[in-house]
Formats: C-alpha cells, structure tokens, sequence
C-alpha cells in the first residue's frame, strides 16, 4: 500500500501544471519572473506599496465599474435601502496590508488559463494579467498567507486525482493529502485557530463543515470536525476580518438567497458563532470570491458574479451589524466565462 501511495504522490506531482508555482511567485514579497513568462512580474509588496503612495489616478481600472442600478441589489440588514452611488475612491490603508483584510489579487481561471486583477487604488480592479496556462489540471484552488503579513506567500490546489498541493515561491509544490474528491467546498479564509497559518474549511457531500488546521510548511492536521447542516448552502466565502474584531469571518448564502455572517471565535474547536442575517436576494449571484482588501481601506470585501456574468464588489464596513456596503459594479459580462474565481 505505501508503494501504491507513493506512486499516486508522484503522478500528481507530475501532472500539477508549472502554473501553480507560477502563481505563487507573483503573490510573493520577492519579485520573481514567472517561470514560463518573458518579464518580471511586479510582486504584490511591490503592488501593495506603489498604491500606498499614488493618488494621481493613472492605476485607474479600466474595467467598468460604479453602474450600480436602483432595486437590483440586496440589502444589508434591516435599515431601508440608500440611493446606490457611484465607486468612489477611498482612502488607501497607508501602513500596507494586513492579515485582517490581505492584498490578494482575485484570481481567475478559464478553462485553461490563470489571470490576475489587481486592486486598482481606487476602488476597482486593473485590467487582467495573463500569468500561464495548464489550470485544466486543477479543479479548485485558495490562496494563503501563512506568515500573517498580509500577503499571500502560497496556495493549496486540489488536482484532478482529488490530492492537495501545497506551493510555495521557494520550495516547490508537495502532496499534504489525498481523498479529498469527498468535499464539495474548499476554501481558506484565514486563520480560525489562534496561530498565525491560514486554515482550510472543506465541506463534505452529507453537509458537514470541517476545519483542517495549518502548520507552516502546508502540511495540515487532522480534520476538526465544524458541525452539520452546512448543505442548506448554496455559496460560502470570506477572508479576514468582516465585524472589526480581529478574527476571522465567514458568509454562506442559503438556498432561499438569504446571506449570513459567521463571526470567528479565534477558538479551532468552536470556530463560530450563531449565524446572524445579512440580508435576502443573494440568488442574483452564481458565485461569491473573498480575496480580502479590493478598495484598499483596510476592511475585507466581498466580491459576487451575478447570473449575467457581471462583477460586483460589496465594500466591507467592518461592523457586525451590516458588514457590506452597497455594491458597485467592478467588471462588465463576461465573467461567466471563468469556472474558478478566487
């Protein structure tokens, strides 16, 4: 048996794409030259200080954005509606990012290839960034930041034979489990134990949630179990901090369309807590992506694809009591043609 799961390992390790590692180099703090690329790419500390310093507008995206229509969004707990607005920008967080609300670009895959959309400074996204080809051989994906700077350093992929990679800029991609075709969710949202490594939520086919605690090199506990009734969802995401407290956050969209918020505890062993409303209508949205602070004001967001293939971002507040803001349009249709988004 430990030959036959050596073997396994080794076929995974071989066919996991240079794309992976590709990846993970642009999301580093060093900046790296893509492996199949013919220039240096700009790293996210170099992203992430360049629109600390810039005012002047010229980082403006041109993907549309700021079309937000009257009625056609959901609300935000129980107050009435506001008039929506146009994005405007806001203050860029001057100390860079933190663990809390983390520089993530929003990673896109069609059936083939890996882009990249920035945050822009002002509010949206830039124009996307081809970074490689040969993501026909993962099936999902998350980013992490393991070294709470706000950056991410790494992801885990799932592979079509259901084994999990972990890469990294500086030591390669390894095999940290297998089996894992039994779960039809998989996400990171941060760390949901106390330490510093970003954890991984999985759920699996009967609805129950289970958490798999980080250790620095990627490799991962023992699953934890979560609990059951996590099947009532149709979407679940988040990343960093949506209520102010420090600790990491959730939501799960139900499939009458009502969004919910999970507050972090910071304790692996009762991650949440009750589920508190948000508010109704999410079903305009066939998929919600949490890549932490798009408006870089330094609150988490939330970004969410509506059935025509347009990309909205909620701006996160930071309050528990009406963790978004009013969407505004950041992507024209078309997004559909992505099948990950994260």
């Amino acid at each position: 048996m430990a030959h036959s799961s050596d073997r396994t390992r080794g076929v995974a390790l071989r066919r996991l794409a240079t794309a992976a590692i590709a990846a993970a180099l642009v999301g580093t703090t060093a900046g790296q030259a893509l492996a199949d690329g013919p220039a240096p790419v700009k790293s996210a500390a170099e992203r992430a200080a360049k629109l600390a310093g810039d005012t002047s507008g010229k980082h403006r995206s041109e993907a549309l954005r700021g079309e937000a229509k009257s009625g056609d969004y959901p609300k935000s707990g129980a107050t009435a509606p506001k008039a929506p607005r146009l994005a405007a920008p806001r203050s860029v967080k001057a100390d860079g990012p933190a663990a809390e609300a983390p520089f993530f670009p929003l990673s896109a895959v069609n059936s083939n290839e890996l882009f990249f959309y920035w945050p822009d400074g002002k509010g949206g996204i830039t124009p996307k960034e081809y970074v490689t080809d040969g993501w026909d051989k993962i099936n999902a994906a998350a980013r992490v930041d393991h070294d709470r700077d706000g950056l991410s350093e790494a992801l885990y992929i799932r592979d079509l034979d259901q084994n999990i990679i972990f890469a990294t800029a500086d030591k390669g991609a390894a095999v940290v489990a297998d089996d894992w075709g039994q779960y039809d969710q998989f996400m990171s949202p941060g760390n949901l134990g106390g330490g510093k490594e970003s954890d991984i939520l999985v759920r699996d086919r009967e609805g129950v949630l289970w958490l798999y605690l980080a250790y620095p090199d990627g490799t991962l506990t023992g699953r934890k179990k979560v609990g059951p009734g996590w099947g009532q969802f149709t979407e679940i995401a988040g990343r960093g901090d949506l209520t102010g407290d420090g600790k990491t956050d959730i939501v799960a969209r139900d499939k009458d369309g009502v969004l919910w918020l999970y507050k972090g505890t910071g304790d692996y062993t009762k991650p949440f807590e009750a589920k508190q409303r948000i508010g109704g209508g999410w079903n305009q949205f066939n998929k919600l992506a949490a890549t932490g602070d798009v408006d870089l004001d330094g609150k988490a967001d939330l970004i969410a694809r509506d059935n025509d293939g347009a990309l909205w971002l909620y701006r996160g507040t930071g309050n528990a009591s009406q963790p978004y803001d009013y969407k505004v349009k950041i992507g024209n249709s078309g997004w559909n043609q992505f099948r990950l988004l994260f």
